[in-house]
């Protein structure tokens, strides 16, 4: 239910807000100078905590979802519906982090608990208090 739930988030918006963010991230990095190998690492992790955020808070707050059950059950489960982005999250920073930022794979999997955890509480808090003032 969490997976299906997740689908119903405004993603195109997401990648839009994601990608600005990230293009933003790398021009900062490219006008203060800080240029290494890993200059991508950061953009695209913010990137991909934006992306996140927005698809899944902005799936939270939608009420335009076609299936009414799918929308109780995420009311009635608003941290266990935040688990798949905060996963995906968890995943694709750490990967990313791996491959561009030079990090090790444990090194990149501790520092992307932050951005996953952080990710996590927003849209659990986000979907609890939508589900408090329903009720």
């Amino acid at each position: 239910m969490a997976v299906a739930h997740a689908t119903t988030g405004p993603w195109r918006a997401a990648a839009g807000v994601g990608a600005v963010v990230g293009a933003a991230a790398l021009g900062v990095d490219l006008v203060t100078g800080h240029w290494s190998t890993s200059i991508l690492a950061g953009p695209v992790g913010w990137a991909l905590f934006f992306f996140f955020l927005v698809g899944t808070v902005g799936g939270q707050l939608r009420r335009d979802t076609g299936d009414r059950r799918l929308r109780r059950w995420a009311d009635a489960h608003p941290w266990q519906s935040a688990l798949p982005a905060a996963g995906a999250l968890l995943v694709l920073n750490t990967v990313a982090l791996t491959l561009l930022g030079g990090s090790g794979l444990f090194g990149a999997l501790l520092f992307s608990l932050l951005p996953a955890g952080v990710l996590l509480l927003v849209a659990g808090v986000v979907g609890s208090v939508k589900a408090a003032r329903r009720g």
